[in-house]
């Protein structure tokens, strides 16, 4: 997954403003203890995170 479409669909679950703000101020258990940027900082793929946040708030199964 490229990094675009990642954050259009982090924009299109939480909303444009609060996509960035969850992912700088949000620490998931299931990124290891990081946010969604640090987590792609340490060089995870944004496809991994992407299904960590699904699995972390919930995105129904047609958003994933």
């Amino acid at each position: 997954m490229r990094l675009t479409i990642f954050w259009e669909r982090m924009a299109d679950h939480f909303g444009a403003a609060y996509a960035d703000s969850f992912a700088r101020d949000h620490v998931m258990s299931e990124l290891g203890g990081r946010t969604v940027h640090q987590a792609l900082d340490a060089g995870w793929e944004a496809k991994d995170v992407w299904r960590a946040v699904c699995a972390a708030v919930d995105v129904p199964a047609d958003r994933r």
